[in-house]
């Protein structure tokens, strides 16, 4: 049984969101940690878990990453964790899965897919084992009790229901 952890240096956690409807908000969150347990070299068999702490949020707006973490968002006082836990693997070809698994948002668990792509596999010039990998989805906010909206002017939405979610993540092999 092969045990990976995230390279937090070498990874990005983010997500994309429509304001107003005509543009979009890029966020990330700056710490988390995970785990892969695989004992297959394509990674059929991958255990995969994820947490993040949402207090590391960041829009790059002090404002608007202070309203995320409020209570009309994230609330993170009383859920200052966002987790993942993989059900399943699905292998659609040589580099492209399909990740099942239980995503947690304040206290909500529903269960998601993500689209992963493996980057490939590389000796570091430390003589550490990486694994790349870019993983894609979208999920609905409402869904996970993020209910907060306003309306414009013309009665449109000013933050959309729909989250993408994209993560590039470095998997380190432990010894």
């Amino acid at each position: 049984m092969a045990t990976y952890k995230i390279d937090a240096a070498h990874s990005e956690i983010g997500f994309k969101i429509k304001h107003l409807v005509i543009s979009t908000v890029s966020g990330n969150f700056t710490k988390f940690d995970g785990t892969m347990i695989a004992d297959k070299p394509d990674f059929t068999d991958a255990s995969v878990s994820f947490e993040a702490d949402v207090d590391g949020i960041t829009t790059h707006s002090e404002q608007r990453d202070a309203h995320l973490k409020s209570e009309d968002f994230f609330h993170t006082e009383q859920y200052p964790k966002i987790t993942f836990t993989s059900t399943s693997i699905e292998k659609k070809d040589d580099s492209e899965y399909l990740l099942h698994g239980d995503l947690s948002i304040r206290g909500v668990t529903k269960n998601i897919a993500l689209k992963v792509e493996h980057g490939g596999s590389v000796i570091d010039p430390w003589g550490q084992n990486k694994e790349g990998f870019e993983i894609t989805g979208k999920i609905s906010r409402k869904e996970f009790g993020l209910k907060w909206n306003a309306l414009t002017e013309a009665g449109g939405a000013v933050v959309s229901d729909d989250v993408r979610l994209i993560l590039n993540v470095q998997m380190v092999k432990q010894a």
